[in-house]
């Protein structure tokens, strides 16, 4: 494939449509947070990761698969913890069986503002994917989202 080719014309304004389509996502999301939560996206999304671990063996994220879950870096990922643990909504802890580990837990507060900005999430991504519906470059990727089973 030469620059030129069509085909990777093709691939590249398809990749374009769905930066685009994210991009929409996100910013009316990250909107949405912080007016009504004082949240951001990703604080949001971190919150989300973490509400989802459970208590026991196996049942915690290390801080790499946590930065892979929100797509971060580690060092941004840790800088994001910290940011919420000073707010009162996350808790580091070290690992009981390697000491080198560091894991996070959600605090009551944080898991009672999760569950009060769940809500404002799913209506802006509602009304971001609506919205996004109506421009015929990215009917498509919507309907392709909206498809999506993704197991939980």
């Amino acid at each position: 494939m030469t620059a030129t080719d069509p085909a990777l014309t093709a691939i590249a304004q398809s990749w374009c449509a769905l930066s685009l389509l994210h991009g929409k996502i996100e910013a009316r999301i990250e909107r949405a947070l912080q007016a009504g939560h004082g949240l951001s996206a990703r604080e949001y999304s971190l919150l989300d990761v973490l509400s989802r671990q459970h208590n026991g063996t196996g049942g915690h994220l290390q801080m790499k698969q946590v930065a892979d879950a929100v797509v971060l870096s580690q060092s941004a990922t840790t800088r994001l913890v910290t940011r919420l643990e000073d707010r009162g909504l996350l808790t580091r802890y070290l690992c009981d069986t390697d000491r080198r580990g560091i894991y996070t837990d959600v605090t009551e507060a944080g898991l009672t503002l999760l569950e009060a900005a769940r809500p404002t999430n799913d209506t802006a991504l509602r009304a971001a994917l609506d919205e996004a519906a109506e421009n015929p470059e990215l009917a498509p990727l919507v309907r392709a989202v909206e498809e999506l089973k993704v197991p939980v």
